[in-house]
């Protein structure tokens, strides 16, 4: 999974935080604090559907854009990914789960326990 830089991230989560699909200008205008041109971010949403990140449909003369993934896949991905790298796998799970606060831990054994049923 392609790690995101700082401007394709902040666009996500744009995309992320909408309920549907977003034209550039919807992007561009939610970006509002950023002072981005429109051609600036229409390339990143070019680049994003190339990297297989968003899907586009054609809305009139725009395109509009959505997630093909949610927020949640793509962390899980790139977690998965990391561990990937790992030489020991069992040693980074480990060291993982170890530095989870109690919370987060819980999480993790009911989804565990949850797979088990």
């Amino acid at each position: 999974m392609t790690r995101l830089g700082d401007l394709e991230r902040a666009v996500m989560d744009v995309l992320w935080d909408r309920s549907g699909p977003a034209t550039v200008r919807e992007v561009v205008d939610a970006l509002d604090g950023r002072d981005l041109a429109y051609t600036t971010v229409m390339t990143v949403l070019d680049r994003l559907a190339g990297k297989g990140m968003v899907g586009r449909e054609r809305t009139g003369r725009a395109w509009s854009y959505q997630p093909v993934a949610g927020r949640d896949a793509y962390i899980a991905q790139l977690m998965l990914d990391a561990l990937e790298m790992a030489g020991e796998k069992d040693a980074a799970l480990v060291r993982f789960a170890r530095s989870v606060t109690g919370d987060e831990a819980e999480v993790l054994r009911a989804a565990l326990d949850k797979d088990k049923a």
